[in-house]
């Protein structure tokens, strides 16, 4: 065969060997907006480390072993003894040591933890996805255990550590360990309060004996879960550790893996309870209560997460247009592909601007912010979440064909895009969620009107927005019907209002012309021509530094 039939040429260069944090401009921007001055130069030279880390070649071919090779069930071992573990490839192992390392797990208790982890979060998980379900359940677990100080005093430390041990062993032995959660069953689901999992109390306090079956239980390797079982009392919080103190190990037997979508790196699994021993957290029959703290935090991990896909969708389409070329010129400096670029990068834009908003109103620790949390996280999570698979399937077809083969890893975000939506609730649930805090707790619109006025005046399309909203939550006729359409509403306007705000003119000035002002089609790529799209694509193109 001619060699001249294997000319390579105009194949754009892979996407490595450059900084992710600091190619964010979002991001970078969002960093120095909500840290404390002296805070910026160690969140800096963490960030920017992290960032080389997650844009070289080495992290791609581990995010791509990792998914090559999904965990393995182990349910016994050569001698028929029950072990229940799942093998992992080294290639995860790494990725999660290094996120651990990186102090991923570690938010609450060091000055602006959550912004620092958030942007961190947000730019690991861009080199895989699948690995940040244990970091998130670990990273989570802190306020549901602080509602018990003694069990906070012992696991705390141990959850917030920088050191990644995967051995299963007491974990007093441990410097550092992770945390699973059990709390879906196969009668409800979502319907957490119709869990048939049953807890009989020992004779020392705080002590059970849980038998039932957990239909989804995360991260199944990890030293701890949180789960949900039905004491005497009602339903309530319990902590399972996988290793008992003795050394031997707790009933947690894995009936099988799911074989999910995407998300293949991770084990998430079916698991039994029969005598399995537990400590109670909280009150008995105020397990909702108790374990809520968790799901509100993975909830925020949700929406960065579904950021961090859409980041890195819009980085790669955005290279790919840059040294691609068609029809006489390079794609990038096609009108019509520079709408649809530039579309995608208002939508990743606005949604890191709001994850790190959230991070920041969880360090600022107020009861204002508590209140905008409240209402702000079920609308970040319904919106963000849902907005990430049709943002990242139309950034692959911005690849063409090429998008759409295994070894541009665009198949791999389009898989992860999903599930973010489904995970700690999804959009059904989100937007009951925010009608519950509405019709309970007065105080939380007040805190949401609160932060989106403070750029009322500054866009008209805005102003009209948040008018309209305000119609929309006036009408309580059909409220329930009528959720998503509402909660859709208030993201936007949370959006618009922090972009007029922090974003370069141009950026707010095409959001509030589309999602807000009504000049847009129902696909990418529909901006009004008159725009500064060229700004917009050029602020998302992953320059490295």
């Amino acid at each position: 065969m001619a060699a001249t039939t294997h000319t390579v040429s105009n194949q754009v260069p892979p996407l490595v060997g450059y900084d992710v944090f600091a190619a964010d401009r979002a991001l970078t921007e969002a960093v120095e907006r909500h840290l404390a001055p002296e805070l910026l130069d160690g969140a800096w030279n963490e960030l920017t480390e992290l960032g080389r880390s997650a844009g070289s070649a080495q992290a791609r071919e581990w995010g791509a072993l990792a998914n090559e090779y999904p965990p393995k069930l182990r349910t016994h071992d050569r001698y028929g003894h029950r072990i229940d573990e799942v093998e992992f490839h080294p290639a995860y192992h790494r990725l999660l040591g290094h996120a651990v390392g990186a102090r991923l797990t570690d938010a609450w208790g060091r000055p602006g933890g959550h912004v620092r982890r958030a942007a961190g979060f947000l730019v690991w998980t861009q080199a895989e996805a699948g690995h940040g379900c244990p970091l998130s359940m670990t990273h989570a677990a802190v306020p549901a255990l602080r509602t018990d100080p003694v069990l906070a005093a012992e696991w705390e430390p141990r959850l917030t550590s920088s050191v990644y041990e995967r051995e299963l062993r007491p974990a007093a032995q441990k410097a550092g360990v992770l945390f699973g959660m059990g709390m879906t069953e196969k009668q409800g689901g979502t319907d957490v309060r119709s869990n048939t999992t049953r807890a009989e109390p020992l004779s020392a306090d705080g002590e059970y004996l849980l038998t039932g079956h957990k239909w989804f239980c995360s991260a199944p390797m990890s030293d701890g879960f949180l789960v949900l079982a039905q004491a005497p009392g009602g339903l309530t919080c319990f902590l399972l550790p996988r290793v008992l103190p003795d050394g031997t190990r707790n009933v947690f037997a894995i009936q099988r893996l799911k074989d999910k979508l995407g998300n293949r790196s991770n084990a998430s699994s079916e698991v039994e309870f029969d005598g399995t021993w537990a400590r109670r957290v909280g009150e008995e029959g105020r397990g909702v209560r108790t374990i809520i703290e968790m799901v509100a935090a993975s909830r925020l991990d949700c929406v960065t997460g579904s950021a961090a896909l859409m980041r890195q969708a819009v980085a790669q389409a955005v290279h790919h247009c840059t040294y691609r070329s068609a029809f006489g010129g390079v794609l990038i400096e096609k009108p019509l592909m520079r709408n649809v670029l530039a579309d995608l990068a208002l939508e990743s834009e606005a949604a890191t601007v709001l994850a790190l908003r959230l991070a920041a109103a969880y360090d600022a620790g107020t009861e204002a912010e508590a209140a905008f949390l409240r209402i702000a996280v079920p609308t970040a999570k319904y919106w963000v979440t849902k907005r990430c698979t049709p943002m990242v399937g139309e950034a692959l077809e911005c690849l063409g064909g090429n998008g759409y083969v295994e070894e541009s890893g665009m198949p791999r975000l389009l898989r992860e895009a999903p599930l973010n939506s489904i995970w700690e609730g999804s959009g059904n649930v989100q937007a009951l969620d925010v009608l519950r805090a509405l019709q309970r707790e007065p105080q939380v619109l007040n805190a949401f009107l609160q932060e989106v006025g403070r750029a009322r005046g500054a866009d008209h399309r805005l102003d009209g927005a948040i008018k309209g909203m305000l119609t929309e939550l006036a009408d309580l006729n059909g409220i329930e019907a009528r959720a998503r359409r509402l909660v859709e509403r208030m993201a936007l306007v949370l959006q618009g209002s922090l972009l007029v705000r922090w974003a370069p003119p141009e950026v707010a000035d095409a959001f509030c012309a589309s999602r807000l002002g009504g000049d847009w089609g129902a696909a990418f790529g529909t901006l009004p021509h008159s725009l500064d799209l060229a700004s917009i694509v050029e602020r998302a193109r992953p320059v490295a530094h």
